[in-house]
C-alpha cells in the first residue's frame, strides 16, 4: 500500500500523514525534509539556495543522517526548501530516494505514506490512494502563526501571510513538478475541519480505494486458480 499526500504548507497534511501511517502500520516519509535538508546545507555553507549547481551537488550527496538536523523545522528551512525544490537537478537527485523508499519500505513494513508536493503526480503516480490536502491561504497562515507563537518565536501575522503567498506562488508556478493535485486525487479542504474530521474523511477515502483495488484484483486471482 502506498498513500500519497500532497498539498501546500500548513494545510494539515503532515499530521494526517502521521496518523494514517500509524493506523495502517506503514512507513512514513516526510519528503519535504529532503528539500529542507538540501536548503539548510546550502545556506549553512554560505551558498544561495537558488544556485542550481550548488544545490544539485548538495542533493546528490545528501545522506539519511542529514534529515535529523533540528533546524529543518524552521521557517528559514521551509523558505530555502521552496527555492531548491524548483531546481530540476535537485528534484532528479532526490526522486530515486523517494521511489526506493516507497517501493521498498524499511523495517519490513507493508507499505508507505509519503507526504510532499508532487508525490501523486510525479514520485508515485501508481499510489493506491492520492490525497491533496489544502486550505485557504488565510487559514494556513493563521495556523503557522499560532504554531510559531506556541514555540515562543517572534512572528507577525502579516509577514507570515506574505511568506505563505510567496511560497505558494513558487510551488505552483515552477516549471518542474508544480504543486497541483493529481487527476485522481481526493481534494480534502481542511479550512473548516479539525484534525479528527480530516482524518475521518481521509480514512473513508483510503478504505474506498482499498476496496476498489481488492475488487480489481479478485478476477485475476480466480483466473490463476
Amino acid at each position: 500500500m502506498i498513500i500519497a499526500i500532497d498539498g501546500p504548507a500548513a494545510a494539515g497534511k503532515g499530521t494526517l500523514a502521521r496518523r494514517l501511517a500509524t493506523k495502517y502500520g506503514l512507513a512514513l516519509l516526510d519528503t519535504g525534509l529532503l528539500y529542507r535538508a538540501v536548503g539548510v546545507k546550502v545556506v549553512g555553507a554560505g551558498g544561495d539556495p537558488e544556485d542550481a549547481a550548488t544545490a544539485t551537488k548538495v542533493a546528490q550527496e545528501l545522506e539519511p543522517r542529514d534529515l535529523e538536523a533540528e533546524t529543518l523545522r524552521s521557517d528559514e528551512a521551509a523558505q530555502a526548501a521552496s527555492k531548491v525544490s524548483a531546481i530540476p537537478g535537485v528534484r532528479a537527485a532526490l526522486l530515486q530516494f523517494q521511489r526506493d523508499f516507497a517501493h521498498h519500505p524499511p523495517e519490513g513494513k507493508n507499505g508507505t505514506v509519503l507526504d510532499g508536493r508532487d508525490i501523486g503526480t510525479v514520485v508515485c503516480p501508481d499510489a493506491l490512494a492520492k490525497l491533496f490536502v489544502t486550505a485557504s491561504t488565510e487559514v494556513r497562515a493563521h495556523r503557522r502563526f499560532k504554531e510559531l507563537q506556541e514555540r515562543e518565536l517572534d512572528a507577525i501575522y502579516a509577514r507570515v501571510l506574505e511568506d505563505m503567498k510567496e511560497r505558494d506562488a513558487r510551488d505552483s508556478g515552477r516549471d518542474v513538478a508544480p504543486l497541483e493535485p493529481a487527476e485522481d486525487a481526493f481534494v480534502l479542504d481542511t479550512s473548516d475541519m479539525d484534525a479528527d474530521a480530516a482524518f475521518a474523511a481521509a480514512l473513508d477515502f483510503v478504505a474506498s480505494k482499498d476496496r476498489q483495488d481488492r475488487v480489481r484484483l479478485e478476477p485475476r486471482r480466480k483466473h490463476r486458480e
